[in-house]
């Protein structure tokens, strides 16, 4: 039987517990990623968040401990909409280089992009404070654009179109190929603009010539 303080504690029905309310948090998310990218990890505070979610700051502490998880969780958030954004690509069904093409045009615009590179500087100034966050960042979560290239990579070794033993660190070496001389530059400013399309597809052509002659098989 249940007691009174059985009932007390159970949600009514139909109700969601307390932070377990996915709308609710793509709205917290949303306007926290405003505010980080306008203001920066460190200048950004919680009051700013809330205004720009729309919620009170003790629903904002229901699903968030503070402001750096609630940062790690928007990266990791992007982080799953890239990936699930490029996965796409490798389900077309067209020739292998075809593939790596939109799947490496798709990252390179991605890494280059200034919303990710503002990200990406936050993670690097925050890390002496909170190396969590890289951690979080490189984490070895299924969700990631070199788990899902792995996961490419490995049915095209099984159908003879590739031969490689380290399927995962052909996907990081092609990952880093496609935007060579593109990111770094970015990431230290010593490159301003977004690089152009055409930049990056060229970019994007040699890294695949120099996969392929790596892991192509010979005719």
């Amino acid at each position: 039987m249940d007691t009174t303080e059985d009932r007390l504690a159970a949600p009514r029905s139909g109700r969601r517990a307390a932070g377990e309310d996915p709308a609710k948090r793509e709205q917290i998310l949303d306007g926290a990623k405003r505010v980080f990218m306008e203001q920066g990890l460190e200048a950004a505070s919680m009051n700013d968040i809330t205004r720009a979610a729309g919620v009170s700051k003790g629903t904002i502490y229901v699903y968030f401990e503070n402001k750096e998880d609630l940062f790690g969780d928007m990266i990791e958030r992007e982080r799953r909409r890239l990936t699930e954004t490029i996965r796409h690509a490798l389900d077309s069904g067209q020739p292998l280089d075809e593939v790596l093409k939109e799947f490496g045009m798709l990252f390179a615009a991605h890494m280059t992009a200034d919303q990710t590179i503002r990200a990406m500087r936050m993670v690097i100034a925050a890390n002496h404070r909170l190396p969590s966050l890289c951690s979080r960042f490189f984490s070895t979560s299924s969700i990631n654009p070199v788990s899902v290239l792995q996961d490419y990579l490995d049915r095209q070794v099984a159908a003879g179109i590739l031969i490689c033993d380290d399927t995962m660190h052909a996907a990081k070496q092609f990952l880093e190929l496609t935007t060579v001389g593109l990111f770094k530059p970015r990431i230290f400013g010593a490159m301003e603009e977004v690089p152009a399309k055409a930049t990056i597809e060229k970019n994007v052509l040699s890294a695949i010539r120099m996969f392929l002659a790596a892991y192509g098989v010979k005719s």
